[in-house]
């Protein structure tokens, strides 16, 4: 094994243990089987930090994980996990963290707005796309009530971690690791 593939197993490694830890960060909502976490930001980072490739199989590696451990909030884990109320938000994350990562990538430096925008699009609207559908489903519940429940409330928070998460790529991403990996 060469030193480029095991250091992407090494950084998919700390993002799956970076994605726990950030599962432990859980504020439960009394009106929401939805609770505030840390994992959105977790997406966000991986997406900017590791690009579009990486990022999105270290969020598969992570919901894989999840399979059999207790890596999602609560802390839960299990194939049921991916039924319930936040498992279409669960599924969403390794498609934003691609998504995030291939608009970041678009330039050699990304700009703090053009992170802020990615986080925005990749981190909130993606998510909340394809989260709240299978959350009116599996609640049995419209869109509007899913949308009052699961999504309003978390919007000022998920706005935050945009912000913080393209603050934490313009100082981390001094050498971008999608680039250092990219030629492998």
């Amino acid at each position: 094994m060469n030193g480029l593939k095991l250091r992407k197993m090494i950084y998919i490694a700390l993002f799956v243990a970076l994605m726990t830890a950030l599962g432990y960060v859980r504020i439960p909502l009394p009106f929401s089987p939805v609770p505030i976490t840390g994992q959105t930001f977790g997406v966000m980072l991986a997406g900017s930090l590791l690009g579009s490739r990486l990022g999105f199989l270290a969020l598969v590696v992570f919901n894989l994980t999840g399979l059999v451990f207790p890596v999602f909030a609560g802390p839960n884990g299990g194939p049921g996990v991916f039924l319930g109320p936040t498992g279409g938000f669960i599924l969403s994350w390794p498609l934003a963290a691609g998504l995030i990562g291939l608009l970041v990538e678009r330039t050699e430096k990304p700009s703090f707005l053009r992170s802020l925008g990615a986080n925005f699009v990749g981190g909130i609207v993606l998510i909340y796309a394809l989260g709240i559908p299978h959350f009116a489903l599996v609640t049995n519940t419209g869109i509007g009530p899913a949308l009052l429940t699961a999504a309003l409330p978390f919007i000022p928070g998920d706005i935050i971690k945009c912000f913080v998460a393209a603050l934490a790529t313009q100082r981390l991403a001094v050498v971008r690791i999608s680039k250092q990996t990219a030629s492998d």
